[in-house]
């Protein structure tokens, strides 16, 4: 007896947004985690629906802007103190009024670069590939469908459990193959 191919998870696609919305609250209160939803429009209560709540960009982008600030601060004193100290004026070596603007620009730089960064990693791109790609229904989800896919790898995921609580909320359940 053959074991069973390994399986990404389960995809469950749906006709409107409210049915999808109803169902990935009912999918997350069943206790599911692993779970992903896809519409062909934004759907700011879907997010809410899965349990997505909060981003760690916020931070990440704060930081970037701190390192770039403290960066363009002291790349600045670096030149004018150390380096190449000029006294021009009798104006002291650490004017800090004179690098404010070279300063926030580099906060500036930094925040963007760490954003437009942080955004790819914490989205696992580039991802020239994906297990949903598989699953000839899924080309419908940038068009007119909406779609759960409860991933395998979810602690409380039965196979058979699973696509009969998907189908108990008005999805049509395929298996997604893992290759």
């Amino acid at each position: 007896m053959s074991e069973a191919a390994p399986i990404y998870g389960l995809l469950a696609e749906f006709d409107d947004a409210s049915t999808v919305v109803d169902a990935a609250r009912g999918v997350h209160e069943a206790g599911y985690r692993e779970m992903d939803a896809f519409s062909p429009y934004a759907l700011e209560e879907l997010s809410e629906a899965i349990g997505f709540h909060r981003t760690r960009l916020p931070l990440i982008v704060l930081a970037g802007g701190i390192i770039g600030g403290i960066t363009g601060f002291l790349m600045q004193y670096w030149v004018h103190v150390i380096e190449y100290p000029l006294n021009i004026g009798g104006r002291p070596l650490n004017s800090w009024p004179s690098f404010i603007i070279i300063t926030f620009e580099m906060t500036i730089l930094f925040a963007a670069a760490s954003a437009v960064l942080g955004m790819l990693a914490l989205n696992g791109l580039p991802r020239p590939y994906h297990p949903l790609f598989n699953s000839p229904e899924f080309k419908l989800a940038s068009q007119n469908r909406f779609f759960i896919c409860v991933q395998s790898r979810d602690a409380k995921f039965d196979h058979d459990e699973t696509r009969k609580l998907l189908e108990r909320l008005g999805g049509k359940v395929t298996d997604v193959p893992l290759d």
